[in-house]
């Protein structure tokens, strides 16, 4: 069974071009397909966990806008309790993405909201797993130094993680490139690294205890794998399973995740991935 999890994280609306290649600097590319999906690390987190099968809440902000009331509902209509996402005066974050033939994508985030985010009077249950990643300000990233229950931190994009932090996680989740530009992660106590198809490992106090391959699929977009993924092994590890059980249901929630358009792709129950 699943316990519950909190996701910590931003909100986005995602504006997706889809082209045949990525462009070069100061290169236009034409014939893109324009896409308007929900996005943001955090929202693509907390609504695969749910539909993973969690009973899930999340803590953020969104602009009291257009975008912002429309990003709540999309939460609620998920399964997310958004009773921790607030309204502000920023306007709600965005992302510009573009992904090209073969999946791969270029993404620039407008934080907006995002910046705004913190978590005074927030409260966090013994019992509850919490999964957050660095789109929200390094002051809300450093307060959950002092949450009691499993701390997943994504340490997404690659920047500093407070120094608590690191040495309070439970579990940090990075893609290859993040690992070698963050090396104070190897002192983690255990950190999961992805390596897009070729799967994911993880390690233990800077030793691989284990690895396995992902799934091979036909890739359509890449751009909400790695969140799938992260919210996927999040939940496998709280709940107790065994480290290539969790790896290996986690490669395959990415590798399915993959094959659909957007951000938020439909996913089955977690168990079924095993």
């Amino acid at each position: 069974m699943l316990g519950p999890l909190c996701v910590v994280g931003s909100i986005n609306v995602d504006l997706t071009a889809t082209t045949g290649r990525l462009p070069g600097a100061g290169e236009t590319v034409l014939g893109g397909r324009l896409r308007r999906d929900p996005g943001g690390k955090g929202a693509n987190q907390a609504v695969a966990a749910a539909r993973l099968g969690a009973r899930v809440r999340m803590v953020g902000a969104v602009g009291d806008d257009t975008d912002g009331h429309a990003m709540l509902q999309n939460l609620r209509d998920a399964g997310v309790d958004t009773s921790d996402v607030w309204l502000g005066d920023d306007p709600t974050g965005t992302a510009l993405i573009i992904v090209d033939e073969a999946g791969e994508n270029q993404i620039v985030v407008c934080p907006g909201a995002n910046d705004t985010v913190r978590l005074d009077g927030v409260e966090f249950p013994a019992g509850e797993a919490v999964l957050a990643q660095q789109e929200i300000p390094v002051s809300a990233i450093a307060a959950l130094a002092g949450v009691p229950g499993f701390l997943a931190l994504n340490a997404a994009p690659a920047r500093a993680v407070p120094q608590a932090v690191l040495e309070r996680a439970d579990l940090v989740i990075v893609n290859e490139t993040e690992y070698e530009l963050l090396p104070a992660l190897a002192a983690a106590r255990r950190v999961a690294v992805t390596y897009g198809s070729a799967g994911a490992a993880l390690r233990e106090g800077g030793r691989e205890v284990a690895r396995v391959s992902a799934p091979k699929v036909a890739a359509i977009n890449s751009v909400g794998a790695g969140d799938a993924f992260c919210a996927a092994l999040t939940l496998a590890l709280h709940a107790g399973w065994d480290d290539v059980a969790a790896l290996t249901a986690a490669c395959a929630v990415g590798a399915d995740a993959v094959t659909h358009e957007g951000a938020q792709p439909p996913l089955r129950r977690l168990d079924t991935y095993r």
